[in-house]
């Protein structure tokens, strides 16, 4: 059975979709741009500070869930510019730094707000 995860400790939903989904034993995240919960958008900082934001707000879902980073099964991070690759990897290996789970990175063409990264994750809840 599908249940909605919402927290207030991530950025609101502003349109059509829900934080996160849930199964009995799988979480799903929506893409999570680097905006603070409060509403702030760090869309002109550096690509290092805005994935850092991202992966803290996929954190605070997944927190919600009941679930954590160390459950995380599959990410998958959307960068406007390749070339930030490196320095997204950098920060982003700071929040899984034990067993890391599988992870796509792509350039894509946009991202909503004009960011330069999202981030989605799948997770056990097992």
């Amino acid at each position: 059975m599908k249940r909605i995860i919402s927290t207030d400790d991530a950025p609101a939903a502003v349109g059509a979709y829900s934080q996160a989904t849930a199964t009995d034993d799988l979480v799903f995240t929506a893409g999570q741009i680097p905006m603070t919960p409060e509403g702030d958008l760090l869309d002109d900082a550096p690509i290092a500070d805005q994935t850092e934001q991202a992966l803290t707000n996929v954190e605070s879902v997944l927190t919600e869930a009941g679930c954590g980073m160390g459950d995380v099964l599959k990410v998958t991070v959307f960068l406007d510019d390749i070339d930030d690759f490196e320095a997204m990897n950098d920060t982003y290996a700071e929040f899984f730094e034990a067993e890391p789970p599988a992870r796509s990175a792509l350039e894509v063409a946009n991202l909503p707000k004009g960011v330069g990264v999202e981030i989605e994750a799948v997770a056990t809840t097992d």
